[in-house]
């Protein structure tokens, strides 16, 4: 029999694995994947709620305790009518397997209504995620926190004494900045999503690789910001998935392209990141972009359109089940001859770009996404919404990128 748990532990930063910054609350800590000097920057069309959503982050203890509970209070969002994702889950691995993947409840839900424009808040209290009984003994424990559900981390309760479970002291830290496909979205949890992927394949088959995903969904523009960010990082290994949103969101031309990836490594190579291997991976197949520019348009089909026409199935559908959201490009592929991108000609100007930089920094990598996920995977794993990949497809990336991170171990 066991006991309840009735030994609680404040989250303290050192229990947090994958965070750029921790914002103390009233409640507890609030993680971000930017800091606040960076946040205080966005405004305008940026959805400062994604460098919030963590991503990536875990936490991460170790004990005897078979009896544990992590107290939360989530900060949930959703707009009527709209089409939703796949609920929130935290992911519960114990000794390197995943147990289970839980829901919290409570917390603060703010709720948009298009129609009438108006907003409106609801608090239930914190969200408690009950893990199942753990195997007796001690063990390492991790909870990966929602991808897509800012998450105010309050405390630990537990049968026996937590600590924190620290990193070994040898392990390969890999930054990593791309686009929504980094983010996770699509993938069944965070620990799905192919960065996290890649990391635990990784340590796995050789060193130990501790992640901070700094996958940002729709924002991987080649901001200054997120450039700083890494620069000021400790990192024995970067990698950037450049290109995506570049193109969806019609972002730069030909003209600007170039000078913005220079600007972009420039900034990182500041300070301590001189030397420190970079590996710049252009994008995965895309069937819509691939001689098409952006912008990219969601646009919603009735279910049974789908049923009829065989369309396969997005993970996003509406509350009520009726639509599936899928994405299209609306550019016109003559606009490339005005300088616009399509992934076809970005990756070659990625390509070169790369290749005229590592003439004299020796530590700079190119990696064709194409070699991830191309046309060949895409017939086997289709991206379900025209977009993001699937839960499939999220796996096949991650264990072919373990390759490259075991080569820079």
């Amino acid at each position: 029999m066991t006991s309840d748990p009735t030994i609680t532990t404040p989250v303290s930063g050192e229990f947090i694995h994958g965070a750029v910054e921790l914002e103390r609350t009233a409640r507890g800590l609030l993680p971000h994947r930017l800091n606040s000097a960076a946040r205080a920057q966005l405004g305008g069309p940026v959805d400062p709620s994604v460098f919030s959503q963590p991503s990536g982050v875990r936490v991460r203890l170790h004990s005897e305790a078979v009896r544990l509970e992590l107290v939360t209070w989530p900060q949930k969002h959703q707009v009527l009518g709209a089409p939703v994702t796949v609920p929130p889950v935290y992911d519960i691995w114990c000794g390197g397997q995943l147990l289970t993947q839980l829901e919290s409840h409570g917390g603060t839900l703010t709720t948009e209504d298009p129609a009438t424009g108006q907003v409106s808040r609801q608090e239930t209290g914190p969200g408690i995620v009950v893990l199942p009984e753990l195997p007796a003994g001690s063990k390492t424990v991790e909870i990966w926190l929602p991808l897509q559900e800012p998450t105010e981390l309050i405390e630990l309760r537990s049968d026996v004494a937590v600590v924190p479970a620290s990193v070994p002291e040898d392990a390969l830290r890999w930054v990593h900045h791309g686009s929504s496909i980094s983010h996770g979205y699509d993938a069944v949890g965070a620990s799905h999503a192919w960065p996290a992927v890649a990391a635990r394949t990784a340590s796995v088959q050789g060193r130990s690789v501790e992640l901070t995903n700094l996958g940002f969904a729709g924002n991987a523009m080649l901001d200054p910001f997120a450039a700083r960010t890494i620069r000021d990082l400790e990192a024995d290994l970067i990698s950037l998935k450049l290109g995506i949103n570049v193109v969806n969101g019609d972002s730069h031309t030909l003209r600007t392209f170039a000078p913005a990836v220079h600007g972009f490594l420039d900034t990182i190579r500041e300070g301590r990141h001189s030397q420190t291997p970079i590996l710049v991976i252009s994008p995965i197949w895309c069937g819509i972009h691939e001689q098409t520019p952006g912008p990219v348009e969601a646009y919603d089909q009735p279910v049974g359109d789908w049923l009829r026409t065989g369309i396969r199935p997005a993970a996003r559908t509406s509350a009520g089940g009726t639509l599936r959201r899928f994405y299209r490009a609306i550019g016109k592929p003559e606009d490339t001859a005005k300088g616009r991108l399509t992934l076809e000609f970005l990756r070659a100007e990625l390509a070169r770009v790369i290749a005229q930089r590592t003439a004299v920094d020796p530590n700079l990598h190119y990696l064709d996404g194409l070699g991830l996920y191309g046309a060949g995977e895409a017939a086997i794993h289709p991206l379900p919404d025209d977009l993001h990949p699937g839960p499939e497809a999220h796996e096949l990336i991650g264990r072919r990128f373990a390759s490259q991170l075991l080569h820079f171990s």
